[in-house]
Order: C-alpha cells, then sequence, then structure tokens
C-alpha cells in the first residue's frame, strides 16, 4: 500500500481570501479613522420653475419640504442667473425680492434668439443658501 500526497489548491484560496478580507477591513476602519465619510452633504429639497411670459422669463420660487431651512435673513438666498444660448448673461444676477416665500417671482426681458430658422431657448440657473451654508442649484433649465 502506498501512500500518495495529494496537495490541493484550497490553502493558497484561503491564504489569498484572509488577505483580500485584511485589505477591506483595512480600509473600512481607516475611512472611519481618516473621516472620509463626514463630507456627504444631504441634499435640500426644493424647487423653482422658469417659463415665457409674454418677453419675459419668469421664475417662481415653489417652495418644498426643507423651505424652512432657506436663509432667509440673507438677500440672496435666491438667486436667478439667465444667460442667453450664446452665453452672454440677459441680465446681471437677479435676486428674489425680499421678503420672497412661496410663489415669489423674479424675471429678466426674453428676446427669442434664431438660429438657422430654429429658436434657441435661454439658460437659466436658481441657487439657494440655506441656514447651514450650504448653496444648492434648485433648477437648471432653459426656456
Amino acid at each position: 500500500m502506498t501512500k500518495s500526497k495529494e496537495d490541493a489548491v484550497s490553502p493558497v484560496i484561503g491564504v489569498i481570501l484572509m488577505v483580500a478580507v485584511t485589505v477591506i477591513l483595512a480600509a473600512v476602519i481607516a475611512a472611519f479613522v481618516f473621516g472620509m465619510g463626514s463630507g456627504v452633504q444631504k441634499t435640500k429639497i426644493v424647487a423653482a420653475t422658469a417659463q415665457n411670459i409674454g418677453g419675459e422669463i419668469v421664475v417662481t420660487y415653489q417652495g418644498g419640504a426643507d423651505d424652512s431651512s432657506l436663509d432667509r435673513t440673507s438677500t440672496t438666498a435666491l438667486v436667478a442667473t439667465f444667460t442667453q444660448a450664446d452665453g452672454t448673461p440677459i441680465t446681471a444676477t437677479t435676486v428674489f425680492a425680499t421678503p420672497w416665500a412661496v410663489g415669489s417671482t423674479a424675471s429678466a426681458p426674453h428676446t427669442p434668439t434664431t438660429a438657422a430658422g430654429l429658436v434657441v431657448k435661454d439658460h437659466v440657473t436658481v441657487t439657494a443658501t440655506f441656514n447651514d451654508g450650504t448653496t444648492q442649484v434648485i433648477l437648471d433649465t432653459q426656456v
């Protein structure tokens, strides 16, 4: 009766798995120690709409779940920026009239631009500043 030595691959796989688990654990611990996960901001829920009404672009603040966290002490808490299709500003930054609330509007004159017989839309962006100091784009559209 002869004894044959049959080594399996399982010790090598075992070592590879142990090293992988160690590396993953080290990465998770490092993330907590160095604070990599602490800089994530919560998205605030507020909204605005834009439409072309009688030669003006009118932006209306619609409110939302985080309306109460808007910085109402700042006169620039809601700012609308209007830009022509070629990138030139239609007007300087337009601040919503204060005191503003749901339904408040900001507007800019609108002269349709045409190129190759098509009407080119203008770009409207609205940013909001919140009590915690964060600023968020709440509308980015073309009208």
